[in-house]
């Protein structure tokens, strides 16, 4: 009887085994034939409630993309972030609803990724990507790959954040157009903000919270200049979440009517998408002066 069980119970095993690795090569021939649409063809319609379950999940950090739409964007950035593009699945196994993939990609930067401007230079990155499917479409996907390496050989500095500069080029245009609520929207509700020593509006340094930058800073020029613009900025990016920007300033004043024009210096500092900190650097001299003639 002891035999007839052990007997019984291999050959279920066998059995499991052998659908088990049905269900694996199938899950293979459709996976491998969905990223080559995707990332070779360029067909990011391919990311579809066909190939993919409607809650497919990129395990990502410092959140994961959830959804269709969601990876169909993120993975937007790829296609039209590189030209000549070779994706190519070196190995792929798996066990039933799970595979294992060690991939190699190629191509040429020359359009925007994930917002960042064409270097104009060539990658060669290798990974590996944990899959899970379910029902034959792709539930689940995490990648492992040498992101130093990816961000050197597009000649980015992996130590900077790149969204740091949008978000102030964007204070500057939002400064430009008056919209004061989007300014106040950039800053954590603890900025802390100086003003240039011996500038007329140090007296309230440091200014604590957007609020008190509303009232000591951004008012006081509105009624006490008929003007005061911002010029010929440029943005430099610097290590420890830092966005210096140089430029001048274009302002006239209302008491009497002096006009300047003087080279100026913002050092922004940024956490979390948000600005904890700023440094005004000014030719107070000179718009000292202006104000007293």
């Amino acid at each position: 009887m002891k035999t007839f069980f052990k007997v019984l119970l291999f050959a279920i095993f066998i059995q499991l085994t052998a659908c088990s690795d049905k269900t694996a090569q199938k899950n293979i021939a459709m996976y491998t034939q969905a990223w080559d649409d995707i990332i070779n063809n360029g067909n990011l319609e391919a990311i579809n409630g066909d190939n993919f379950d409607t809650n497919i999940t990129l395990i990502s950090s410092p959140e994961n993309i959830v959804g269709i739409e969601d990876f169909k964007s993120y993975y937007s950035n790829f296609t039209t972030g590189f030209s000549d593009r070779e994706f190519t699945i070196e190995d792929i196994f798996g066990d039933g609803n799970k595979l294992v993939k060690h991939w190699n990609f190629k191509g040429t930067n020359t359009g925007e990724f994930f917002g960042m401007p064409p270097t104009g230079k060539q990658i060669n990155v290798s990974g590996v990507t944990l899959v899970k499917m379910k029902d034959g479409k792709i539930l689940q996907e995490q990648d492992f790959m040498d992101n130093l390496e990816f961000m050197g050989q597009l000649g980015i500095d992996p130590f900077l954040n790149p969204n740091n500069v949008s978000l102030i080029r964007k204070l500057y245009d939002d400064f430009a157009t008056g919209n004061i609520e989007a300014v106040g929207a950039a800053m954590d509700d603890k900025i802390v903000w100086n003003e240039a020593e011996n500038f007329p509006l140090a007296d309230g340094n440091p200014y604590i919270g957007f609020d008190a930058i509303l009232q000591g800073v951004f008012a006081r020029i509105g009624s006490e200049w008929d003007y005061w613009k911002l010029n010929d900025v440029a943005l430099h990016e610097m290590t420890n979440n830092k966005i210096l920007a140089t430029g001048r300033y274009e302002a006239k004043y209302k008491k009497n009517g002096v006009e300047i024009d003087l080279q100026m210096a913002h050092l922004w500092t940024l956490k979390d998408g948000k600005i904890i900190a700023f440094q005004q650097y000014a030719d107070t001299k000179g718009i000292t002066d202006a104000m007293a003639k």
